[in-house]
């Protein structure tokens, strides 16, 4: 099984609440050990959402890792624009929101432009069916966008919007709309990451699915919070389900010894942290067909 470093890149276009809490994880099926394999126990608490946020793949993460594959980009793979004249609800509009960001992110990344400015309307109509389109300069990111050499301009605006955006949530007490969003981008994330993965599978990208378990068990714990919102009950089922395959998965944590190194003048210290997934074929195949369903349900 191949290794990976640990991500701690954070999401460019989606959302998180400042809610925060504690509790522990079953630590059945996570371990920690030292690069000297000497036994550690290991306590791990609830993140605060923010941080949920940082270990969820961002779409351009997981674009670079999907395009990085050889995959040759496919629009068929992704939820169509103009489905969102069907979302009507603030659930529906909420989670194709992080969806389409995810989208959005994926188009980017390959140099769609086009599409790109599709998935942007799309974005646009959801965010102001949801009464936040104020906060989102279209004008700007379009621009951006139809550029194929400012991408990191186009994330870092895009990045203050929704920033705009979920402080405006938090302030009119909408948190549970931010947690809709960010479920919707993981699931559209994931999603993606499965049907590339199902057509040419790698070591790289299978690593990828199966260490979302960890961000799954946070995610839902965030989501339980607002159980009681109209949508909340079905999608926290749905994704009980799938926490229950990814149960079966282990991911050992292996600290190893920062390493430093001076560039350019600057002393950049890495950490020598990483984690190994043990995931099999049987796993994979589990959790892309129930990741599809999920998402099946939640674009009709």
């Amino acid at each position: 099984m191949k290794t990976k470093y640990l991500n701690t890149l954070a999401a460019s276009v989606l959302l998180a609440s400042s809610v925060s809490m504690a509790s522990e994880l079953p630590k059945d099926k996570v371990k920690l050990s030292t690069e000297e394999a000497q036994p550690t126990k290991v306590t791990q608490e609830v993140l605060p959402v923010t941080e949920v946020l940082e270990s969820i793949p961002s779409p351009l993460e997981i674009s670079v890792l999907i395009k990085e594959n050889g995959t040759i980009y496919n629009k068929g793979d992704m939820n169509a624009p103009d489905a969102v004249s069907r979302y009507n609800t603030t659930f529906q509009k909420a989670i194709n929101l992080g969806i389409y960001g995810t989208d959005l992110g994926f188009a980017n990344i390959y140099g769609k432009n086009q599409d790109a400015i599709t998935y942007l309307n799309s974005v646009r109509d959801l965010a102001d069916g949801l009464g936040i389109g104020a906060f989102f300069d279209y004008e700007t990111i379009k621009e951006l966008a139809e550029s194929s050499n400012r991408l990191d301009e186009l994330i870092q605006q895009t990045t203050l919007n929704f920033e705009k955006i979920n402080n405006n949530l938090r302030e009119r007490k909408r948190e549970n709309v931010s947690v809709l969003i960010l479920a919707g981008g993981w699931i559209e994330a994931v999603y993606l990451t499965t049907v590339v993965n199902s057509r040419e599978p790698n070591d790289l990208l299978k690593d990828k699915i199966g260490d979302q378990k960890i961000v799954l068990d946070q995610l839902l714990l965030v989501l339980d919070i607002y159980k009681s919102s109209a949508g909340f009950e079905d999608i926290i089922n749905d994704l009980t389900a799938l926490q229950e395959v990814y149960d079966e998965i282990e991911i050992e944590v292996i600290v190893g010894e920062p390493t430093m190194e001076e560039i350019d003048g600057v002393l950049v210290v890495t950490d020598g942290t990483r984690s190994v997934v043990h995931v099999t074929d049987s796993d994979i195949q589990k959790i892309t067909s129930l990741l599809k369903s999920i998402r099946n349900k939640v674009i009709k």
